[in-house]
Parts: structure tokens; C-alpha cells; sequence
């Protein structure tokens, strides 16, 4: 289907996007959106499956899932995740809490799943951010720089799936088969 276009023959929105334009042009769901989004914000130590934002949004589950991502670029769940990860680096670097509360105090429900998904995000384990974190808030003056953007500059990058993620890096890993090939 080609694009739409203009009383100018110029095209209005890309073929991709038109089935998405609509969603993110009503002014009422993007508030419902910015409600769960905030939600989650303001408690991303607690559990917040699909079903649960769907009804502070009042939209149905797969309306909200669709326009979350559509609207913020990432899936709900992966959301989530950014913001816990972000409180936990937050937390250990400023507090003195050992990584099994600050597990449990960003919403975890084991310190393995914690850990393994913390380093999958971060590229390192809890203890070795800990360590470099403080190295480097004792090195660098940061008191001048606003803490948004120190938060932002922080921000872990969930653009794919962990899991997807971790499947890469296995891949990379795994050594060539022994097998001979004639």
C-alpha cells in the first residue's frame, strides 16, 4: 500500500507508521499512557504486568502494549527494567545496602535473576558497578552537573530483548564445532 499523500502529492506519514499515527495522535491515550508510565515511575519496585497498567490506562492489554511501545519505543516490560536497573546503579553507588537489598528493594524476587539480568544490561556484575561507580564519583566533580543528566547519561540501553541480547553474546562465544567437514 503506498503512502498518503497530500492535496501536493507529497507523502504524509510513511506506509509503516499509518496503522501507529492515529494512536499516538490522541491526546487522551497518550495521557492514559503517561498515567501508567508514572505509575510504574513512582513504584518500579512493585510488579506491573500488562494487565495491571492496561487498567490504570483503561485501554485493553494488547491496545496498551501496542501503543507503549509505539509511543515511548520500548515495550512496557522493558521499561520497567531500565527504570529498576537505574535505581539499583543509583543505589550502589550512594548507599551503603548490600546488593541482595538493593536486589530486593528495585523489585526483584531473587538476587540471581537480579544479577544475571543486571549484568546482561550493564555489561557488569553489581559488585564491579559498585566499585566503579564510587571511583568515580570520588574522582569527578559531578555536584555541577544536574542529576536528569547524570540519570540520562546512565540510562542503560534495552533497544533489543535481554534475552535476545544474551543470545548474541553466546553466540559470539561459542567455540567452533570439532566436527571435520568434507
Amino acid at each position: 500500500m503506498p503512502p498518503r499523500k497530500d492535496h501536493h502529492d507529497q507523502p504524509l506519514v510513511p506506509a509503516s507508521a499509518q496503522v501507529d499515527a492515529p494512536a499516538l495522535q490522541d491526546p487522551v491515550l497518550l495521557r492514559r499512557l503517561l498515567r501508567a508510565k508514572d505509575r510504574m515511575d513512582a513504584a518500579s519496585h512493585e510488579a506491573w504486568p500488562v494487565k495491571r497498567l492496561a487498567g490504570v490506562s483503561g485501554v485493553t492489554e494488547a491496545h496498551f502494549a501496542r501503543s507503549f511501545k509505539c509511543a515511548f519505543g520500548v515495550p512496557p516490560h522493558r521499561y520497567l527494567l531500565t527504570r529498576r536497573i537505574e535505581q539499583a546503579v543509583t543505589l550502589l553507588r550512594d548507599t551503603g545496602l548490600s546488593i541482595t537489598e538493593i536486589a530486593f528493594a528495585t523489585g526483584w524476587e531473587s538476587l540471581g535473576s537480579f544479577g544475571r539480568i543486571f549484568r546482561d544490561i550493564t555489561g557488569q556484575s553489581p559488585g564491579a558497578m559498585r566499585v566503579q561507580a564510587r571511583a568515580q564519583a570520588s574522582t569527578a566533580q559531578l555536584d555541577r552537573v544536574p542529576a536528569c543528566v547524570l540519570k540520562a547519561a546512565q540510562r542503560p540501553d534495552l533497544t533489543i530483548a535481554v534475552l535476545e541480547k544474551r543470545r548474541r553474546t553466546v553466540e559470539d562465544t561459542v567455540l567452533p564445532s570439532t566436527r571435520e567437514v568434507s
